[in-house]
């Protein structure tokens, strides 16, 4: 079943006023166009759609933006716009702060493993950027954290508009299952934002970030994305409640943003977020992989 509806988005705080702050902070390039692009409403259709057999077991939605048709396609509109925390998703934002903030340089950038023995192998050696975002190791970006600081951490939260901005979990733990909270929607929205360049970010450091989540390329669409977990009781490797695939799929001159979250009791993993993600991609002829 499709229902029609209309999304009116405005901006919030983000305006020339900012632009011109930041640029004068050294943060990154944000011209005033930028600004006066994110300050005009946007008048976007939302298409709700029925797809609740992909999701069986879990509370779950997924949001599709598709740029050209500027169409939102939503499964779930309460839990699309329920705030969870992002866990391993926010490296994406992460290394954004990281990298423009000189934290770190390029994708190669190597922190040193400390000796903690981790549940996962890959994570106890010394890490590049790259590694630590394909391999979703937190210690680097909790070192990460503690090296950009409090206040800039906040401050980048706030402009680029980040689910509820709070860092109140403390600074390397607030977005793992803690205080920072994002819904699908306000997701795929960053997501844009990200892949359009309109964000307080060099066009370098976004395309950085932008070849690292590159997942597969099958048949002229390239996936890109990221998973993240959030486990009960904030324990790693141990119960998986809340499952995200956050990411986009560049076809045929177009893109397509989606976000699809999961939670339960148990098993909701950012890895069942991920195949439920793919089922839906390819039934609808968007992206046809593994």
């Amino acid at each position: 079943m499709y229902i029609l509806g209309i999304f009116k988005t405005t901006s919030k705080k983000v305006g020339l006023l900012a632009a011109i702050g930041l640029l004068v902070m050294g943060w990154g390039s944000f011209s005033a166009a930028d600004a006066k692009e994110q300050s005009i409403p946007r008048r976007e259709k939302v298409v709700y759609e029925d797809l609740s057999s992909y999701f069986d077991g879990y509370d779950g939605t997924f949001v599709l933006y598709d740029l050209k048709k500027r169409t939102y396609t939503v499964y779930n509109k309460e839990k699309s716009e329920k705030r969870v925390s992002p866990n391993s998703t926010f490296k994406i934002p992460h290394a954004l702060v990281g990298l423009q903030t000189g934290v770190l340089q390029d994708a190669d950038t190597v922190l040193r493993w400390d000796g903690t023995e981790y549940p996962f192998p890959e994570w106890n050696r010394d890490q590049t950027l790259t590694e630590a975002i394909q391999n979703s190791t937190i210690w680097y970006f909790q070192e990460v954290a503690q090296r950009v600081g409090p206040v800039r951490e906040k401050r980048y939260l706030q402009v680029f508009r980040y689910g509820n901005r709070d860092l109140s979990g403390g600074l390397t733990n607030f977005w793992l299952q803690s205080s920072l909270k994002i819904s699908p929607k306000e997701q795929v929205d960053f997501l844009r934002r990200f892949y359009t360049y309109h964000l307080p970010v060099s066009k370098r450091n976004i395309d950085i970030v932008k070849e690292i989540l590159v997942l597969e390329e099958k048949n002229g669409a390239l996936l890109s994305g990221k998973t993240g977990t959030g486990w009960k009781d904030a324990e790693l490797n141990g119960i998986p409640i809340n499952g995200y695939f956050v990411g986009y799929v560049e076809k045929d001159g177009n893109a397509y943003f989606f976000a699809t979250n999961i939670e339960a009791e148990d098993h909701a993993t950012g890895g069942n977020a991920k195949a439920i993600t793919l089922q839906i991609l390819r039934d609808k002829k968007l992206f046809d992989g593994e």
